[in-house]
């Protein structure tokens, strides 16, 4: 859908879809439409696209790609609501010009952060290619570029996803490429000093490639991290599903138990979720056995709680894992139909871990397990998502990125 049609659609359309409250919970999904176009190519399930900032405001800032100047390009943008429900667009600029690049589907989605400072940190549309950062200059201030910022230069990053600490600093995970493997890297923005630095390697085996999943802060103030492994240099099926604990205070590494880990961890010495399981192996891009594709977490206190899709047979299921005692416990969610990349999971006080989903066709779905059954219940009945992505804010509300490609349609919900 072209840009001013997609304009004249949103002032036809209802602006606010309310879900039927049934099966999950008691208060249902508030859908808006985000004002503004969006392009194909803003779909991935490995990112970060949404993040929110609720001390004495409300605030959602929705990192996009919206169509470019030409076919098969795109260009960056964020889509800003205020507390009173305002939309304000905030192009991400590369000099004086809007970053705008190639379609490359699956790794071009933007991820975004605000910083203790406000300000808005971006990574763009990097599939092996060079740095390509974005912060604003000022307070709430359009992105620039300030990719020579960072440390690590001239090798190809994928897959950049970051997260807020709790004093206001930056983390980022990203893949980065080499010669025998593709490693995860660690990094750090330091808001009182303005800088990046490296923290560590945390991940490399040789013949394989990492794939950053998503990594969050827990009460204690340490940082919990997940990726999977895949056959190098690249594939849409991976394998092992794999965590690590990472303490600022101390800039240690641990495993679920808190055992001390030296990093970076192998395919070996990795803290596996999800074993090799029968008849499963490392496979590239035709293969249709046994594979990991996407994965979430959110924590519950300090303890950390996945969401993840696996392929045992044709369909990829999807999966929650826990720590029970010393030991990762697996669960199904939910295996009766095909399922789309995204996932996400939050916590919720008293539901518990909400598993967010969507199947092929389209529907999404948020699932909890009040008793010893799953049920799940339908998010946004009537808009087709493909694409998702869930952050739970400070003051208790699942806030939802919704992606309907078919339409080309970008959603702000609350959960």
């Amino acid at each position: 859908m072209h840009r001013a049609a997609l304009v004249a659609a949103t002032a036809m359309a209802t602006a606010l879809v309310t879900v039927p409250a049934t099966a999950v919970h008691a208060a249902p999904a508030t859908v808006t439409l985000v004002p503004y176009g969006i392009d194909s190519s803003n779909q991935a399930a490995w990112w970060s696209p949404l993040d929110t900032y609720t001390p004495g405001n409300d605030y959602a800032y929705l990192a996009f790609n919206e169509p470019g100047s030409t076919a098969g390009t795109h260009r960056v943008a964020i889509a800003r609501r205020d507390t009173a429900g305002g939309w304000t667009r905030l192009p991400v600029m590369n000099g004086a010009a809007q970053a705008e690049y190639a379609d490359d589907i699956g790794h071009n989605q933007p991820s975004v952060a605000r910083d203790g400072s406000g300000r808005l940190h971006v990574f763009a549309s990097m599939h092996n290619n060079a740095w390509r950062y974005f912060r604003s200059d000022t307070v709430g201030g359009a992105p620039t570029n300030h990719a020579a910022d960072l440390p690590d230069q001239g090798i190809g990053v994928t897959y950049p996803v970051l997260t807020t600490a709790p004093n206001g600093d930056l983390y980022l995970i990203a893949r980065l490429d080499g010669s025998t493997a593709r490693s995860g890297r660690l990094y750090r923005w330091s808001n009182a000093a303005a800088t990046w630095t490296r923290v560590a390697v945390f991940a490399e085996s040789a013949n394989r490639a990492v794939y950053p999943d998503d990594l969050q802060f827990d009460t204690a103030g340490n940082l919990h991290v997940l990726w999977e492994w895949g056959l190098y240099p690249a594939t849409a099926f991976r394998h092992q599903l794999s965590y690590l604990l990472y303490k600022p205070a101390t800039g240690t590494f641990a495993d679920h138990t808190g055992a001390a880990v030296a990093v970076p961890v192998s395919t070996a010495t990795a803290d596996v979720i999800q074993p090799i399981e029968a008849g499963e192996v490392y496979q590239g891009n035709d293969g249709t056995g046994p594979a990991v594709q996407s994965a979430k977490l959110t924590v519950d206190g300090t303890s950390p709680k996945v969401a993840y899709r696996y392929r045992s047979a044709t369909n990829f299921m999807v999966r929650y894992a826990y720590v029970s005692g010393t030991t990762w416990v697996r669960d199904t969610v939910y295996s009766a139909a095909q399922t789309s990349a995204a996932i996400d999971i939050t916590w919720h006080p008293t539901e518990q871990k909400r598993v967010y989903y969507t199947t092929a066709a389209g529907v999404m779905y948020v699932a909890t397990k009040p008793g010893t059954a799953w049920t799940a219940a339908a998010v946004a009945p009537g808009i087709p998502v493909q694409r998702f992505a869930v952050e739970r804010t400070t003051a208790g509300v699942d806030v939802l990125y919704l992606v309907d490609l078919t339409n080309l349609r970008l959603y702000y919900g609350r959960n």
